[in-house]
């Protein structure tokens, strides 16, 4: 019987996620949070599946922002990857404070085939992770779980939009300055998260090539308009668990008003 979160294919499933940065299209990712959101997004047609952190943590209880116990997280994302068959890249956060030989390990061992890997400092006042020292840790977390047999996908997630540190063109500079550090440590995507300015996209696609944005349903950025500034990869974050909560809010609230109805 094949082990389905053996290094091999764990590794067979990295190189298919890999690929799909290439091309042919652009990577749309809507982030699944439980085994049936994934299952859900698998039965749509997508290829490829994305875990938000903030859905899962939320899901289970907790704030996002590692308030949520790291196993728990790390369960549900084993879960929805046991639920489907396409590769599924993880919401890691910062790491938990693990070591990079530890989240490779425990990532493999889950079934991942990447990970979305950020430089906040969740536990300091400095907000950021130094730009070298974060570059340092990319290339550490590629080189052990290359070690470990599988090569992770790392969409190396840039948070100096978040913090919002200095004038837009300080962010801006700081943000390419970190984006290069990073793909030059070996990281296969870049992702400026919340970034949306189209003039801004299309410096940070000049500098790296190969870019993440985050979207929602209804929002500024089209996936349209994404393609035509050269974004490779395309993910939703939570908006879609937020979305999905806010529809259960309007169904519950249509039972309850039906109930109310019924008892008086």
């Amino acid at each position: 019987m094949t082990n389905l979160n053996s290094p091999q294919t764990v590794a067979a499933k990295a190189e298919t996620l890999r690929a799909l940065h290439a091309g042919p299209g652009m990577l749309v990712l809507p982030n699944a949070w439980d085994a049936a959101s994934a299952r859900a997004v698998q039965t749509a047609g997508f290829p490829a599946i994305a875990t938000t952190s903030s859905g899962v943590a939320l899901s289970l209880g907790y704030l996002d922002g590692e308030k949520a116990p790291m196993d728990e997280m790390l369960n549900a994302a084993a879960r929805a990857i046991a639920a489907v068959d396409v590769p599924v890249t993880v919401d890691f956060e910062a790491g938990y404070k693990l070591s990079v030989e530890e989240i490779a390990r425990r990532l493999i061992a889950a079934g991942a085939a990447g990970l979305n890997f950020e430089d906040t400092d969740h536990y300091s006042d400095v907000k950021l992770v130094p730009a070298e020292l974060q570059a340092e840790r990319v290339a550490a977390l590629i080189d052990a779980a290359r070690a470990a047999g599988a090569p992770l996908v790392v969409n190396a997630r840039v948070d100096v939009f978040i913090h919002k540190q200095g004038t837009p063109d300080e962010q801006l500079a700081e943000g390419l300055r970190r984006a290069r550090l990073y793909k030059d440590a070996g990281a296969d995507c870049i992702y400026p998260i919340l970034l949306a300015d189209e003039a801004m996209l299309a410096e940070f696609v000049k500098a790296v090539g190969v870019v993440n944005i985050n979207v929602r349903r209804g929002g500024p950025l089209s996936l349209q308009k994404a393609a035509s500034l050269g974004i490779r990869r395309v993910s939703y974050a939570g908006s879609v668990f937020r979305d999905t909560m806010t529809a259960l809010g309007t169904m519950v609230g249509e039972i309850k008003a039906e109930a109310d109805a019924v008892s008086t």
